[in-house]
């Protein structure tokens, strides 16, 4: 298991190891030890599962308020995504900055999006299934979100903005100086 670390603290991603042959691979996907140790002590308590039909798709950005904030533990189960956080602790040095990681089906990466953070990721292929492990429930009250192409931002994402596919909620998201 490898564990990667941004200039961004706070996110890591992590690439669990692989043990191959004729029949295929196993691999360890999550271990409350060795995530306790190395990146975070929290409690996961719910799993949730994404499906997108087209590449293009862009999910997010997406966050929940206190006291339902949100860890998040992101994989790709099929096809592959750009995956982005963005800092959106108040006080904090890089507030507003983002890190991003290409998730593929076949790499198995995780990217571990802490609570103080937006998250969001665009699809690179069709049919993509996207699968993260979370430490709060949703709750439709917390729930928020940010303009997932915010120039304060500055996201570099791997498709035209202006062709991206959107949910009518994240067509009208706020800008990040709405947090300021």
């Amino acid at each position: 298991m490898q564990f990667e670390r941004f200039e961004v603290s706070g996110p890591a991603l992590i690439r669990p190891k692989k043990i191959g042959d004729d029949r295929g691979f196993f691999m360890e996907a999550f271990k409350d030890a060795w995530f306790r140790e190395h990146i975070e002590d929290v409690t996961f308590v719910q799993d949730n599962q994404s499906l997108s039909a087209q590449v293009g798709t862009i999910r997010g950005l997406h966050y929940q308020t206190a006291p339902f904030g949100q860890g998040k533990l992101v994989r790709c189960l099929k096809g592959a995504i750009f995956d982005v956080a963005v800092d959106i602790r108040k006080g904090s040095p890089t507030f507003g900055k983002w890190v991003g990681a290409t998730l593929t089906a076949t790499g198995a990466e995780q990217l571990w999006v802490p609570d103080g953070f937006a998250h969001g990721f665009c699809t690179l292929e069709p049919d993509t299934e996207v699968f993260y492990k979370v430490t709060n429930p949703y709750s439709r009250e917390n729930d928020a979100g940010l303009a997932f192409d915010d120039p304060a931002i500055g996201i570099e994402w791997p498709i035209d903005p202006a062709k991206a596919i959107l949910s009518d909620k994240d067509k009208v998201q706020p800008k990040l100086a709405s947090l300021v």
